[in-house]
């Protein structure tokens, strides 16, 4: 199981990169295992200013739909649009080509309250 040293994750299994206040987020390869093969990333939030733990889209896999959780509040500013086209590289590339959105985060404070990698690991039993 990959769970790189250098992001954050939440319990609801999503990672975080950490780049000045703009965040990179996508699904940790323990949950793209989870979901299966993903057909579809939907995410219609951009633009919008939310709050932590509030849906920003979903991602749909062959037999099941999941919401994604942010994990911090902030405004969604940037989709990665090649999902549109190409939304299995969140399986094949979860923490690089599949990110999903990019954030600007309004309380960088917020990231104290994500798990490290060791946690995450814990949390997953890995």
């Amino acid at each position: 199981m990959n769970v790189p040293e250098d992001l954050k994750y939440t319990k609801d299994h999503e990672w975080i990169r950490v780049d000045g206040d703009v965040l990179t987020v996508g699904i940790t390869d323990f949950a793209q295992g989870e979901l299966g093969d993903i057909v579809y990333v939907e995410v219609d939030t951009l633009d919008e200013t939310l709050e932590a733990e509030e849906v920003f889209g979903t991602v749909e896999a062959v037999k099941t739909v999941s919401d994604l959780f942010l994990p911090v509040s902030g405004e969604v500013i940037e989709f990665n649009d090649a999902l549109e086209d190409a939304p299995e590289q969140v399986n094949d590339d979860p923490y690089g080509e599949g990110w999903m959105i990019k954030l600007k985060c309004n309380d960088l404070s917020e990231l104290d309250q994500l798990l490290s990698a060791s946690d995450y690991k814990t949390l997953i039993g890995a």
